[in-house]
């Protein structure tokens, strides 16, 4: 059973009620993040986040953390390129503490001077020890090849110079115009009554005044460059980005298949090709990377520096043999299976259908629907992956990022 309420100040409710479990997964969710801040603000909706478990009206740091444990819950907060969500896990006959705890830290955080200062120090940790994982280095240089220095190319940690100069104040200014009532989804999924998780939001609320929320449209430049970071290290971190489907776009399923072929699980080609038969990389893989305004298919491998130029050629081999349309029946239908079978243990899990529930009803509006979402993949033929091979793959329009012992950026 799925409950949907908007109150009138344009909180939006969800709930999805999953009876016969024993718990239920809270999360309020704010549609904003790195790609929609200025240059100014590049890393703020990241501090704030960090900041909103600092202390409020009533509770300190340690406090808010004791009490939750003190009810056996779990709480935690993530911030991405458009959302951040702040949710709480617990038993079912905890859920009206736990969410008052999660409220509380949401709507009532005092942002202290000192606990400022204190939190600079260990967002910047955060941002060195990015630096020292090169995976993920690399996949932030890739999306700033990719989309450029703003927008959706902006890295979520923001810089260290940005870091040290915010101040209460401008947490305050960015919450007042992105922290509104229109902008907030909380969703909750698990074994809780719809009437019951309703009374909550309303309690905590339904009394915030309305704003009106600016839209901001994401600004997508694709200046499609190869960028680099020489590391003294081991390993060679390969990222490519082909630009690739929004997020509502007819073919994306038909694309989230092809991707499974070419590198979305172990039977893919460049699993079984770079990693099995060639022995190339312990790591490699592709994933689709969908928003509103644009996408990108995205191919990882860590090499050995060795390999580095024979890895290229081989992902570059696996992704020309899929833009040949050499796709067999085979390889679709497990595609697709893969696809279906995603959706469907995701519904055992609270925490993933709070957030799907939540984000979709945050980008779209709209209710998610479950058997909807099947049938539209079920209606994907293999002529729809083969027509997904020719709006991806623009080697014009491709970026290029790695990370390791080298002296320039990868040339083809």
């Amino acid at each position: 059973m799925v409950h949907f309420k908007k109150f009138d100040n344009g909180l939006r409710l969800i709930v999805k009620q999953m009876p016969g479990l024993m718990s239920v997964t809270m999360g309020i969710i704010v549609h904003t993040g790195a790609s929609v801040e200025s240059d100014a603000e590049d890393g703020i909706s990241h501090f704030i986040e960090h900041m909103m478990f600092k202390g409020t009206k009533k509770r300190s740091a340690f406090r808010i953390s004791d009490d939750m444990d003190a009810i056996g819950a779990q709480m935690n907060a993530y911030t991405s390129k458009d959302l951040t969500c702040y949710y709480a896990k617990s038993t079912t006959g905890h859920a009206g503490e736990a969410f008052e705890i999660l409220s509380d830290l949401f709507l009532n955080s005092t942002f202290p001077d000192e606990e400022i200062a204190r939190e600079k120090g260990v967002i910047v940790e955060e941002i060195n020890m990015n630096d020292d994982t090169p995976d993920d280095l690399c996949l932030d240089l890739l999306s700033k090849a990719f989309y450029g220095e703003r927008g959706y190319g902006r890295n979520i940690l923001g810089p260290r110079s940005n870091v040290n100069s915010f101040t209460r104040s401008d947490i305050q200014k960015y919450m007042s115009r992105r922290y509104t009532p229109e902008n907030i989804v909380i969703s909750m999924a698990g074994n809780i009554e719809p009437e019951y998780a309703e009374e909550l939001a309303a309690r905590y609320f339904a009394e915030l005044p309305a704003a009106n929320t600016e839209k901001i449209i994401v600004e997508v430049e694709n200046p499609a460059k190869s960028l680099f970071r020489k590391k003294e290290i081991e390993q060679i971190h390969v990222g490519y980005a082909f630009p690739s489907v929004k997020r509502y776009d007819p073919l994306f399923d038909a694309t989230q298949i092809l991707n499974s072929v070419l590198g979305g699980s172990m039977s893919s080609r460049l699993f079984q090709k770079v990693r099995e038969e060639l022995g190339l990389a312990y790591t490699v893989y592709s994933y689709l990377s969908a928003y509103d305004e644009a996408g990108s298919l995205v191919v990882y491998s860590g090499v050995n520096a060795g390999n580095y130029r024979k890895s290229v050629d081989a992902v570059f081999g696996c992704i020309d043999d899929v833009k040949r349309k050499n796709i067999s029946k085979e390889e679709f239908m497990r595609g697709k299976e893969q696809l279906t079978s995603s959706l469907v243990f995701a519904q055992e899990s609270t925490s993933s259908q709070m957030l799907l529930y939540g984000k979709e009803l945050a980008y779209s509006g709209k209710v998610y629907d479950f058997e909807e979402r099947v049938n539209r993949i079920t209606s994907v033929t293999l002529d729809d992956v083969m027509a997904a091979t020719e709006l991806n793959f623009n080697r014009d329009k491709l970026a290029l990022a790695v990370v390791g012992n080298v002296d320039g950026p990868l040339t083809l």
